[in-house]
């Protein structure tokens, strides 16, 4: 499937684009293009990886020319550019329309003009039942994914949807982690809010496997277990030998959700179970407007939504066995004093959208 292709990586500098390195420098890939507006963060990658096959290309997806040129001679992308922190995009809207609805337009478009056979978009479960400004720009950025499939006849354009992954820069687990080796309480907003529990790891396969089985407009789903934030907790306590470490309650942030959903009850209605995965196929209607207002669907008045509340759930023996599988995790319990993130690569800032 990769062989001899070129792939570009928009957002590439950040945990996903180093995951994704890390597993493909190696392959039978012919060029790996990292698309993104952050030189120091680009200089970091090229100074870790040090190969030849890896191509730096300086843009924002807001500017379309800087995109056309990245995208031009390339067979595949991964679009992972966002803005994703939560508090940021709620008091900058416009930023988060610019950036996540706007320049996926302009990656999508671009990718289309040049002939790439194959797109696939990052997205988050805050795109089902949005309730805050960056989950509302990744719904409208889903809403124009599935615009393009349906008009393109040679760029297949998937959809991935995935929810918190473990240790991504600005989450949680990088968090808890600080404050208990540092000795100060953790502060969790609400113990019983829970979340699907995701590595990177598996984020690359959700987007492999969309590259191998995604059609045109489909949004594709990874199944994956949910814990607890008092699961996470109590797990990570005892990874560090500290069970009885104290924990400070501070309530629920504006614009934070008890539990996720990475599907929509009207999206389990018509979802495929493909085993690991489900896939949801875009509803391929046109404007003939009755059709709307004058056919339903039965199937979805009995439908549930996937939630981390209806899903698997993790004990913290589990919490703990998975939490072992971090990079971050592993160096901390070596005693490291340096501390990478889930790629292995220092880093700086946050993205706000994962555990």
């Amino acid at each position: 499937m990769f062989e001899g292709k070129t792939l570009l990586i928009t957002g590439g500098t950040g945990s996903f684009g180093n995951t994704v390195l890390r597993k493909f420098v190696n392959s039978d890939l012919g060029e790996i293009r990292i698309f993104s507006r952050d030189e120091k963060k680009q200089d970091d990658m090229r100074r870790a990886f040090q190969s030849p096959k890896v191509k730096f290309h300086i843009g924002d997806v807001r500017d379309y020319g800087s995109v056309v040129d990245a995208v031009r001679g390339v067979d595949l992308i991964f679009h992972a550019a966002a803005l994703k922190q939560v508090p940021s995009c709620e008091f900058y809207p416009m930023q988060a329309v610019k950036t996540n609805v706007i320049g996926t337009d302009n990656v999508l478009s671009a990718a289309v003009d040049c002939g790439v056979k194959r797109v696939i978009c990052l997205s988050t479960d805050k795109a089902v039942y949005p309730i805050n400004a960056m989950g509302t720009s990744k719904a409208m950025m889903e809403k124009v994914a599935t615009a393009k499939a349906r008009n393109s006849d040679q760029t297949v354009i998937c959809v991935t949807r995935y929810g918190n992954v473990m240790a991504s820069r600005g989450s949680v687990i990088p968090l808890f982690l600080k404050q208990i080796l540092e000795g100060r309480p953790i502060t969790v907003t609400d113990p019983q809010m829970t979340r699907f529990m995701m590595t990177l790891d598996d984020a690359v396969d959700l987007v492999l496997f969309a590259f191998r089985h995604g059609a045109p407009g489909d949004i594709l789903v990874q199944k994956a277990p949910a814990a607890t934030i008092d699961t996470l907790t109590r797990a990570m306590c005892e990874l560090f030998g500290c069970p009885d470490h104290p924990v400070q309650v501070i309530g629920t942030r504006h614009g934070e959700k008890l539990c996720e959903a990475l599907l929509s009850r009207e999206e389990m209605a018509v979802a495929q179970d493909l085993g690991q995965y489900f896939k949801v196929s875009p509803d391929m209607r046109d404007l003939n407007y009755a059709r709307y207002f004058d056919e339903g669907d039965q199937k979805i008045s009995r439908a549930s939504e996937y939630t981390s509340h209806n899903t698997a759930r993790l004990d913290v023996a589990a919490m703990r066995d998975l939490l072992l599988k971090l990079p971050m995790i592993q160096a901390a319990l070596r005693g490291e004093a340096h501390m990478a993130d889930a790629s292995g690569l220092p880093h700086g800032g946050g993205d706000g959208a994962g555990i």
